[in-house]
């Protein structure tokens, strides 16, 4: 392995473990500041800074940096009859298969370093040579009055000319069995909730171990059933070309609207959150499997259920919403085509095409976080019995009915011949139309409501019968002794 090589993958490392830690920690104020939104209290406000007279607040973010103190000073109790060794090692592994899962999701397109920029020689639309830091004519003559600019070109849109220099991929690890080692490494969580649970020596810790594995395998089941439907459209398990394959075609959540729909919902309950948070249900089990857990081994359980929200809504982006892609943005620019009628296309410089690609992928990624921290503050717990219900009885023959479904649909289509090849060329264009001004009405909506000011409602406080006097009084009289 070449100095630059270790030097990318070392960058590669510090951007996705970064953004997952820093993410996963601000989801922890994201929980309470919208779940006080959602429930129109109080939300985090009393971790202040105080600067003289001025008391800085920060939104609440105060809240998640006093957390991250209090773990470090809390005491570290392990019960006297648990089992040292495994009660040490379920919080590792609980946590480091999460951040093992980063090795092989791709956050953006292959870069050609030499591409990135370069110094040329043009002068009256005419093209000079660059040798030796100097701009020379065919007959090696230095030209005068003319010296080398800094240009960012544009790539091209099928492979990437190199010059030399070896293309990087913005993908940690890139391997050939890149979903099955997703696989492989999501269910070592499995290990880490049992053993907390049997290691505690505490019935209620058991309890919810228990409750974790039998949930986490029985919804990985559907989880992996889920994604052979977009395997069979995509022809790939490698991550990086199922992104490239909706780069050119569609989205994955348009061709596998129910996989989607079924890899979402297994991924929550992955996640052991509300409304799948059976195994560590505070009013039948305390805390479930990490009850007798404190300081920073409670943090890593606590810290890891955050940061599979992070990693699961990158498994989601990168399957189902285009990974780093963008409607209508490929590798060498924009192209607004539908059919074989082109109707505006322009080379953008590909270092910009990389960042675009970046930031979308982040971007998405943290919109579905956002998404999954509503459904917690918005739905009710499932009884266990509906929880093994839901996974065994609906979503496993419904992701079994997808593959079937898929096998059928895909078959016929691909024996439909060029008119129906032709027309699923344009659905699918119509289908990054459609997603590219969703995409913009949602990023306008956001900003107006960001600007718009709050309207503040009036309230009155006191009894019931005094708020019931003035809303216009009851519609039955009051009762009487």
């Amino acid at each position: 392995m070449s100095l630059n090589q270790v030097i990318w993958t070392i960058v590669k490392i510090l951007v996705m473990v970064g953004f997952l830690v820093n993410v996963g920690g601000l989801l922890t104020w994201v929980d309470r500041r919208l779940s006080a939104m959602i429930h129109d209290r109080v939300g985090p406000n009393r971790a202040t800074l105080k600067l003289g007279k001025f008391e800085l607040r920060i939104a609440g973010l105060l809240h998640t940096a006093a957390d991250g103190v209090k773990f470090f000073f809390k005491e570290d109790f392990m019960p006297p009859k648990a089992d040292k060794l495994l009660f040490s090692l379920a919080p590792m592994l609980s946590m480091m298969p999460v951040v093992a899962l980063l090795a092989v999701i791709p956050f953006g397109d292959t870069i050609s370093p030499a591409q990135l920029w370069s110094y040329a020689c043009v002068k009256d639309g005419t093209r000079y040579f660059l040798e030796n830091g100097q701009c020379v004519d065919a007959a090696k003559q230095a030209v005068a009055g003319l010296q080398p600019t800094l240009v960012f070109p544009a790539a091209q849109r099928f492979g990437l000319a190199t010059y030399g220099q070896e293309a990087v991929e913005l993908q940690i690890a890139t391997l050939n069995v890149g979903l099955l080692y997703i696989f492989a490494m999501a269910g070592q969580g499995i290990v880490g909730a049992a053993i907390a649970g049997w290691s505690s020596d505490n019935k209620f810790s058991l309890m919810g171990g228990l409750r974790a594995a039998s949930q986490m395998v029985s919804y990985e089941v559907t989880m992996g059933l889920t994604v052979i439907g977009a395997l069979m459209i995509y022809g790939s398990i490698r991550l990086e070309d199922m992104v490239r394959w909706q780069g050119e075609n569609t989205w994955g959540i348009f061709v596998q609207p129910v996989g989607f729909i079924l890899f979402f919902t297994a991924a929550v309950a992955e996640s052991k959150r509300i409304p799948f948070d059976l195994p560590e249900a505070e009013s039948e089990l305390v805390s479930g499997y990490f009850t007798e857990y404190s300081g920073m081994k409670f943090a890593m359980f606590y810290t890891a259920e955050y940061m599979e929200i992070v990693t699961s809504s990158m498994l989601l982006v990168t399957i189902f919403l285009g990974g780093w892609q963008l409607p209508f943005l490929h590798r060498d620019g924009i192209t607004i085509a539908f059919g074989e009628t082109t109707l505006f296309a322009q080379r953008v410089p590909h270092i910009w095409m990389i960042i675009f690609g970046v930031v979308a992928f982040f971007g998405k990624t943290l919109a579905l976080c956002a998404v999954q921290a509503f459904i917690r503050w918005s739905l009710p717990r499932f009884r266990y019995d509906q929880l093994m219900k839901l996974g065994w009885t609906v979503l496993l023959p419904a992701s079994l009915a997808n593959i079937f479904a898929t096998g059928i649909v895909w078959l016929a289509l691909q024996r439909g011949g060029d008119s129906v090849a032709a027309g699923l060329k344009v659905a699918a264009d119509v289908t990054q139309g459609f997603t590219a001004v969703l995409i913009t009405a949602l990023l306008g909506w956001a900003v107006v409501g960001f600007m718009r000011r709050p309207q503040r409602v009036t309230q009155i406080l006191g009894t019931s019968a005094e708020m019931a006097d003035a809303a216009g009084g009851t519609k039955t009289a009051p009762m009487r002794a």
